[in-house]
């Protein structure tokens, strides 16, 4: 999956007080897009010497580090015109071979995310700041302190007999399926989350629903919980006509186009059709 990195290694834990170095990874986004240092054809993350002065406004954030070296979240605008410095857009992950940098530049997105979000207070409406002691943000005259946002979703692979059920959101391209998915609400458990989206999605009653492993999925700022479940291919499937607008038992042999390995939805899909799942 995209966070499995080995040998590569990245580390998020906090260290407030390091100080950006010419020689640390910087991240900086624009709308959908990341700006990365390009070398012929090999895009890698600038370091913190690349970049040109830095406004007064701007802000550089602790992320974590990357194989021992610590990266920072530029927060505000730069204005950079060296050709060598470019605005790619973030689902260059999907594609690179380098996936030490795909997986730094989807947690830093999750945070630029954050911090945008949460610049100014909910409660009383001032402006934010960067916690001193913790990766968090606190306001200055109400003193509400706000962490960052993790949404846990479940997805579950529910199989009958030697069969998968996979669904197709009205947001997928026209013949792209996945697993059933979707967040949990207020009150209830993940297992209870499965079977009411399970219902709620395509109307089948499962069983045997089983953990098989978590996925942070920074796009969404989601943590995706994967189960399996049994279900019954008899039973009459009723799609929701809003979310899931297809869906069907699909044998090993004749799965249709699904997500990649990246994924926590893609690895459970090719763990079924490999016959281990």
């Amino acid at each position: 999956m995209i966070q499995d990195i080995f040998p590569h290694h990245f580390s998020n834990e906090y260290q407030p007080q390091t100080a950006v170095q010419p020689e640390h990874l910087v991240l900086h986004y624009k709308d959908d897009t990341l700006l990365l240092k390009r070398t012929g054809d090999i895009f890698t993350v600038p370091q913190f010497r690349d970049l040109p002065p830095l406004p007064e406004h701007s802000e550089c954030r602790w992320i974590g580090q990357l194989n021992h070296t610590p990266c920072f979240l530029v927060l505000g605008d730069i204005s950079t015109d060296h050709p060598s410095l470019i605005y790619e857009d973030i689902r260059f992950f999907r594609t690179t071979q380098q996936k030490e940098i795909a997986w730094l530049c989807l947690v830093g997105l999750h945070l630029s995310n954050w911090y945008k979000q949460h610049a100014y207070c909910g409660q009383c409406g001032s402006p934010t700041r960067q916690k001193a002691d913790e990766r968090a943000l606190e306001c200055p005259n109400c003193h509400l302190v706000v962490y960052p946002k993790i949404a846990p979703a479940i997805i579950v692979a529910i199989r009958s007999t030697n069969k998968l059920l996979l669904a197709r959101n009205a947001n997928f391209p026209d013949g792209w399926f996945s697993l059933v998915a979707g967040y949990a609400d207020i009150g209830e458990s993940l297992e209870e989350t499965v079977r009411r989206e399970v219902k709620e999605e395509v109307g089948l009653d499962i069983c045997g629903i089983r953990y098989y492993k978590s996925q942070p999925w920074p796009l969404s700022g989601s943590l995706m919980v994967g189960f399996t479940a049994e279900g019954n291919e008899e039973q009459p499937l009723h799609l929701d006509g809003v979310e899931i607008t297809e869906a069907g038992w699909y044998d090993r042999n004749n799965l249709p186009n699904h997500p990649p390995a990246l994924s926590i939805a893609g690895e459970m899909i090719e763990k079924f059709k490999q016959g281990i799942l």
